[in-house]
């Protein structure tokens, strides 16, 4: 099971990794754009993560640990999202801050509810 997290966790930081690259080189912002756009992602993917383990193919449980712990724990970025936070406030961009903050948590619920509404309608 350990080692499943692990190869999880590794794959899921290569890709955030990956996908913040590509996204800070298309949107040149000073957002934190791809954090913001990782979170939601893998929000989405937890939701979708959800339904397909726990209610449509229970068989798929062992892989719990390598999809849900590892993968999205380690594609998500919440502690990487929380100094983002503080660097705004630290620059005294309490707008950018505050609307980083409502939309990530906004975003990222909205995101994992629809991931499970798409994956029970399949």
């Amino acid at each position: 099971m350990y080692f499943m997290i692990a190869l999880g966790g590794a794959l899921g930081a290569m890709s955030r990794y990956t996908v913040s690259k590509w996204v800070n080189s298309v949107w040149q912002a000073h957002y934190p754009l791809a954090t913001l756009s990782i979170n939601v992602m893998g929000s989405f993917l937890m939701g979708i993560a959800f339904v397909l383990i726990s209610e449509r193919a229970p068989s798929l449980e062992p892989l719990r640990p390598l999809i849900m712990v590892g993968f999205l724990g380690a594609f998500t970025t919440f502690s990487t999202f929380s100094l983002e936070i503080v660097s705004l406030m630290n620059q005294q961009a309490w707008l950018s801050a505050i609307s980083y903050l409502s939309l990530s948590c906004l975003l990222g619920i909205l995101a994992l509810a629809a991931g499970i509404g798409l994956a029970r309608a399949f």
